[in-house]
């Protein structure tokens, strides 16, 4: 055994994994390629339980919350934000003071360590470990390279930050109170580019564009501009109408969007302004301009 997976005393950590969905499945699956012994995972449903051990290829199934798990030396919980807290309250019953000296990280990316506050109060050591990538569930989620965001005390963030290492990302600590903000810039490119790529796919199709047509329109020019971001920035990227002080083509794209859903008016004039804000050389002057042709948000 090499450096990794290793805690004090030269032994192996077991790590047992609590909420085994997309994020639980996939960095179990990397950390048991890496040589981490894998020990209780558990879902609320034993027939996904025994499909997540499959997927991480070690550890045991469970269906309901185990005095197992305290055979591990990390925990990671990886189930959703709202029920963190929930399990951290029945591990620490069930546990007490065995608790002492483990290691115990979730991975919200919004929530800080205060939510694992009940294992804290038993002496385990607490923190949280977020990859800023997305996962599928379908095939191998790739790690290497991208930002983990941990936060915790002392002995968590030694573990957070060797897990990360460890998987190729690149650890960045943070202050639990920024966690939230932290998670609303995820949300801004994973979740809202999103939203916005779907939404001009079905404008090309209300114009006569097939599916499939749109994607080919639109993926290259998105990935054109995220190339043209990293090459050359933000400023020297940004292109469109508002760039150009091109006003009466803004006008027209709002006359255009009438024949859509009132949502799309909404984020077009929304996103507009936006742009204004973090892109213009004179946001006011441009904000005051657009207000001429959006109206006032």
């Amino acid at each position: 055994m090499n450096e990794h997976g290793m805690l004090s005393g030269g032994m192996a950590a077991t790590i047992a994994i609590v909420g085994a969905g997309r994020v639980g499945r996939a960095l179990g699956r990397r950390l048991h390629e890496l040589g981490w012994p894998i020990g209780s995972v558990v879902t609320q449903r034993e027939t996904t339980a025994r499909a997540a051990v499959r997927a991480i290829g070690d550890g045991r199934a469970h269906a309901v919350l185990t005095r197992q798990v305290l055979g591990a030396d990390v925990v990671l919980i990886a189930t959703p934000d709202h029920a963190i807290a929930g399990v951290a309250a029945k591990l620490a019953r069930m546990g007490g003071e065995e608790w002492c000296g483990k290691v115990v990280l979730h991975t919200s990316g919004a929530l800080d360590r205060s939510a694992l506050r009940p294992l804290e109060r038993c002496g385990a050591a607490t923190g949280s470990l977020h990859p800023l990538q997305t996962f599928s569930g379908r095939g191998v989620t790739q790690l290497e390279g991208f930002v983990f965001a941990l936060e915790g005390d002392r002995r968590a963030l030694a573990t957070a930050r060797r897990m990360a290492r460890e998987l190729g990302g690149v650890p960045v600590r943070m202050q639990g109170r920024n966690k939230a903000a932290y998670h609303a810039a995820g949300a801004f490119v994973a979740g809202h580019m999103l939203g916005m790529v779907e939404s001009a796919t079905r404008i090309l199709m209300s114009v006569g564009f097939t599916r499939r047509q749109a994607t080919r329109a639109l993926l290259p020019l998105l990935r054109q501009t995220l190339e043209n971001f990293e090459r050359l920035g933000p400023g020297a990227s940004w292109t469109g109408p508002v760039s150009r002080g091109d006003y009466g083509t803004v006008a027209r794209h709002v006359a255009a969007l009438r024949r859509s859903p009132r949502e799309y008016r909404q984020a077009y004039a929304a996103l507009t302004r936006l742009s204004a804000v973090v892109l213009a050389r004179n946001p006011r002057v441009t904000l005051r301009r657009l207000a001429q042709v959006l109206g006032k948000p």
